[in-house]
């Protein structure tokens, strides 16, 4: 069936005002947001969009992860639901957007179709997954993991914050823990709108990124033991410095990185010395290296060679030695049909797009496994993300949303 008309249109004033509504649920320090998942500022964030749905007479369902299906009938009761979404929970010092657009944008295509009489033959369903950002439960995309079968249920359960706190404590807590088994419904397709978190789409002056790819990923926990001793007192000769060797290893994680390129990225965001005093020298130093590419030889490679030359730093150290893997997924390739909906809308719409590959990953990755998935994307400025400093215009904002409507409804089957 063919696109709606080009006159078919979301409501960009509408879209953008939820967004700064929802900005306010969880305020940054610096005009962005934090509102990590399970928190109670992520319970205020879904009652707030839950609301929203049931005023725009969607039904709610969620899972035992606490995810949040939104439910529009379609006029086929066995046709298959058309998914669209993404996540609500932030970074500690996350953007307003990261997540939130895809949610807000999959609720404005609903109220659009509602202020157009729209029918579909299939459902439509807006999502809101939990534990997208992983920031404070690892791994990252934790209920999309289970509900494509990719993490078990108790698995998910027991992922602890820093503070030792468990997922599955913390969901009981705010009151999220729905009935529904994670996994169990069916997909149709699912579309995802996403800001691109990256500088590509601003710099080539695109309004849209049709994704055709999603880059793998390897998390690594490193815990590296060496031998608390005062930093003023103890000899050169004869520290056992778990300090030095991560900062070894970290030089050696960018130099594999630029071994590999192109199309690979390699780095560290996270690290923990203990007891993190200015004269004592670490007994223990906990990081996590993060690579990344679009190719999966290239993936196993890095993998592969940081974790050989970091046992090597540690032997030559005398450091003791442990790593986890604590993500992973391998590149993905979104189903074509979908990525080809997706550029005609673009076309139909007049809007400038390119395709481009996901450098982060999103719920999509692992929905792409159960079902035929694909993502949108807008423009970020200076493709700036997981930051407060975050921005999008509200014309990106729109022309976004306008191609999820056109491909969300497209493929939900118009019903005149």
């Amino acid at each position: 069936m063919s696109s709606p008309g080009e006159n078919l249109r979301i409501n960009g004033d509408r879209l953008w005002d939820s967004l700064m509504d929802m900005a306010k649920i969880g305020p940054g320090i610096a005009g962005g947001n934090n509102r990590q998942t399970l928190t109670d500022e992520d319970g205020e964030g879904r009652r707030l969009f839950q609301a929203w749905c049931e005023d725009a007479g969607l039904t709610m369902a969620v899972d035992k992860m606490g995810t949040m299906f939104m439910t529009r009938p379609g006029t086929d009761p066995d046709a298959l639901p058309v998914y669209v979404g993404s996540h609500l929970d932030t970074q500690p010092t996350g953007g307003k957007y990261d997540g939130v657009l895809g949610v807000l944008a999959g609720l404005e295509v609903v109220r659009s179709m509602n202020d157009l009489g729209i029918k579909t033959k299939h459902p439509i369903v807006v999502t809101n997954w939990a534990n997208e950002e992983g920031a404070r439960f690892a791994p990252a995309m934790l209920a999309s993991g289970v509900f494509a079968g990719v993490h078990t249920l108790e698995y998910a359960y027991d992922r602890r914050d820093s503070d030792g706190k468990a997922y599955g404590d913390e969901l009981q807590r705010i009151g999220w823990v729905g009935e529904e088994p994670v996994g169990a419904r069916k997909m149709h397709a699912y579309f995802e709108y996403h800001i691109e978190q990256g500088p590509i789409l601003e710099a080539e002056g695109k309004q849209i990124g049709v994704v055709t790819h999603g880059q793998g990923l390897w998390w690594l926990e490193f815990t590296l033991t060496g031998r608390e001793a005062h930093t003023g007192s103890t000899p050169m000769n004869m520290r056992v410095n778990a300090g030095l060797a991560m900062a070894r290893i970290l030089e050696a994680v960018q130099g594999v990185a630029m071994d590999h390129q192109p199309g690979a990225v390699g780095g560290v965001g996270q690290m923990k010395f203990a007891p993190n005093s200015r004269n004592v020298l670490p007994g223990t130093v906990v990081f996590t290296v993060d690579i990344r590419s679009p190719d999966l030889g290239k993936l196993t490679s890095m993998r592969s060679q940081i974790e050989e030359k970091a046992q090597a730093i540690c032997t030559e150290l005398g450091v003791g030695y442990a790593m986890e893997a604590v993500g992973h997924f391998d590149p993905v390739a979104f189903d074509p049909a979908l990525v080809a909906r997706v550029r005609k809308a673009a076309v139909d719409l007049g809007y400038s797009h390119m395709d481009i590959i996901s450098g982060a990953g999103h719920d999509a990755c692992w929905t792409n496994k159960v079902a035929p998935s694909t993502m949108i994307m807008c423009p970020c400025v200076d493709g700036l993300s997981h930051n407060e400093a975050e921005e999008i215009s509200k014309e990106w904002s729109t022309a976004g949303a306008d191609v999820l409507f056109h491909a969300v409804v497209e493929t939900a089957e118009i019903v005149e």
